[in-house]
């Protein structure tokens, strides 16, 4: 009796530390930003480190061309550049490894077009 009063009370821990961790998972991240000739949506879906996907929304102005880059200004930590394809008009993916590890980041969307090149900067903290 006793060993089985112990497996579920085992049981109900690590239901409890499941259910813990799933409802502190990152929240997904959303900025718009504005510059003169431009202006844009940032969404990050699953702001965590690793490999993730970027999608920049273009708001105001004709975008041809949109690179993303991230700086962790803190401790130093550069990406190179991204550059991001084109789904839907207005809308660019970028795809890459952008975040090495948990933290402030700060997100450069350069974009590129008619109106000429202007980068937006938007700020996305990164977690687990």
């Amino acid at each position: 009796m006793r060993r089985m009063l112990i497996a579920v009370v085992l049981v109900a821990v690590a239901v409890a530390l499941f259910v813990a961790g799933r409802s502190a998972s990152a929240q997904p991240v959303r900025v718009t930003t504005t510059g003169a000739h431009y202006a844009a949506t940032v969404v990050i879906d699953d702001p965590s480190p690793g490999r993730g996907t970027v999608e920049v929304v273009v708001e105001r102005g004709d975008a041809d061309a949109v690179h993303v880059s991230a700086v962790m200004t803190d401790m130093g930590h550069a990406t190179p550049e991204l550059t991001a394809t084109e789904r839907s008009p207005g809308h660019f993916t970028a795809e890459g490894d952008l975040f090495t590890m948990t933290g402030g980041w700060e997100l450069t969307v350069r974009l590129d077009g008619p109106s000429g090149t202007e980068d937006l900067t938007v700020r996305a903290l990164i977690t687990e």
